[in-house]
């Protein structure tokens, strides 16, 4: 017997209609105005011959229409595949004909970036005039897909994650127990709404019943401003955007005030030199661990252990339980593994036979340990791992020494080939200066570094490869070594 639930918008706007549920710039609308907004919307989508069940590819910006274009889908039971802006028409084409979509949903103004298709492409704009309601449905399956999002790719065709109703609520529930909620929660959202990071955040507004602070692009003046004057009391982020956010508060002389709670940051490890930085403005950071396929985070540091931990990432969320394969003691590497109700069931089109759990469990492909507390530390994807001379070289490691050079804005490292011992570091740096050379940068290393770690090239460029909510994209960087 399937587990149905009440669907989540019509809940919400039952219990708390009249509660602010989005802004975006200057304007703002409750649950109530989402709710009949988005059943107009339903109603275009319906009218081109949608219906339950069915699985259409999203092309947007956030924007409120996106989020009204994703509550219409939600009404409907229609499967979603968020699709990313930066991607190529070559990847794009791969993920709608890998995901075998329905029809696509794109913003006008996008249009143009989408690959050449056969399938039914509706406008936002068609649905922003549409004239007639849907009727929506009421109650949904905890186990039928919401989402699909698409990997990365570092070591293989990106795989399209499955992400049930299940696996979100669950996400939300365990960030619920971790961070619990206060009067007025806003919830700042700078990250894309098609990663999992943004998605996520989404959901937990609807089920925690908060407002979410919509940007279309990182601003960090104004995400600032938000910070200094507690209008918010949420937000997540990468490590690139800590540091930004703290070099602007520094730079304006402020203090975050005691309103806002929490910056969550993903994608990474964060040097040690942004955290003491964040704690001397009065900002409360923590350190997460999570990924596509756990529908978010999986285990969070908490602010108190930032300086005390540096490097982890902090405990298990509740109901999320993680180890380390072949680990027999603390300290021991291995693959992590995580049990939960938020693990994906599975991916869709030329993955859909990989099975995702092993007794349960799911095999991230990341490395790492705990220690004798039992805290979560992350050594480096699997993928990323450089083995020089057969000694095992983890590249964040070396970019946590680097990034706390007063002179490097921001730094990446990957292995390169080497005839003699395999693979020897590299290190790509942004400079803040430009007197900044190799022989300082390696001055500045050696009493922090194994012989063997310090990086055999650098090269100074003028932007890192990312993705869309600022990941740095490691397999990307030795495109960037002059040919």
């Amino acid at each position: 017997m399937k587990k149905m639930i009440p669907n989540w918008i019509e809940q919400r706007t039952s219990l708390t209609p009249h509660r602010v549920a989005l802004t975006f710039q200057d304007e703002k609308w409750t649950y109530e105005q989402l709710s009949e907004q988005s059943k107009y919307y339903a109603g275009a989508i319906k009218a081109a011959g949608l219906h339950e069940g069915q699985r259409v590819a999203i092309f947007g910006r956030s924007t409120p229409h996106l989020i009204r274009t994703i509550f219409a889908c939600m009404q409907l039971r229609i499967e979603m595949v968020l699709l990313n802006l930066r991607l190529t028409e070559a990847e794009l084409a791969y993920q709608i004909q890998d995901a075998q979509v329905d029809a696509l949903l794109v913003d006008d103004d996008l249009v143009e970036q989408l690959p050449s298709t056969h399938k039914l492409q509706i406008l936002f704009s068609d649905l922003m005039t549409s004239q007639e309601k849907a009727e929506v449905i009421k109650h949904w399956s905890r186990d039928e897909t919401m989402t699909i999002m698409y990997t990365s790719g570092t070591t293989s065709q990106p795989k399209g994650v499955r992400q049930t109703i299940g696996n979100h609520m669950a996400s939300a529930t365990s960030a619920l127990y971790n961070t619990g909620l206060v009067e007025d929660e806003g919830w700042i959202c700078t990250v894309p709404i098609f990663h999992i990071s943004g998605f996520s955040m989404l959901c937990k507004c609807i089920l925690h019943g908060v407002r979410l602070d919509l940007y279309e692009k990182y601003t960090v003046e104004e995400v600032a401003l938000q910070l200094i004057e507690g209008t918010a009391t949420r937000m997540s982020a990468v490590a690139v955007m800590l540091e930004k956010l703290v070099s602007y508060i520094e730079e304006q002389g402020q203090r975050v005030s005691p309103n806002f709670q929490l910056l969550l940051v993903g994608g990474g490890p964060v040097p040690k030199s942004y955290l003491t930085r964040a704690e001397a403005i009065d900002l409360r950071v923590a350190q997460t661990y999570g990924m596509t396929e756990t529908a978010s985070q999986v285990a969070t540091l908490s602010s108190k252990d930032a300086l005390r931990k540096v490097g982890s990432v902090g405990k298990p969320l509740m109901f999320n339980e993680i180890c380390i394969a072949g680990a027999e003691r603390p300290f021991d590497h291995g693959e992590i593994c995580v049990r939960g109700d938020s693990v994906t069931p599975g991916y869709v089109g030329q993955h859909a036979h990989i099975k995702t759990q092993v007794d349960g469990f799911l095999h991230t492909g990341d490395i790492g340990y705990f220690d004798d507390e039992g805290y979560l530390y992350v050594a480096d994807r699997r993928s990323d791992l450089i083995i020089s001379g057969g000694e095992n070289i983890y590249p964040a490691e070396i970019e946590n020494v680097l990034a706390g050079h007063p002179h490097i804005a921001a730094v990446g490292v990957c292995g390169v080939q080497d005839e003699i011992w395999g693979q020897v570091p590299a290190a790509f740096i942004m400079s803040k200066e430009t007197t900044l050379n190799a022989e300082t940068i390696l001055a500045f290393c050696e009493d922090k570094l194994a012989k063997y770690k310090l990086p055999k090239q650098i090269h100074f460029v003028e932007e890192l490869p990312r993705n869309g909510t600022g990941k740095l994209l490691r397999r990307k960087l030795v495109e960037l070594i002059p040919k």
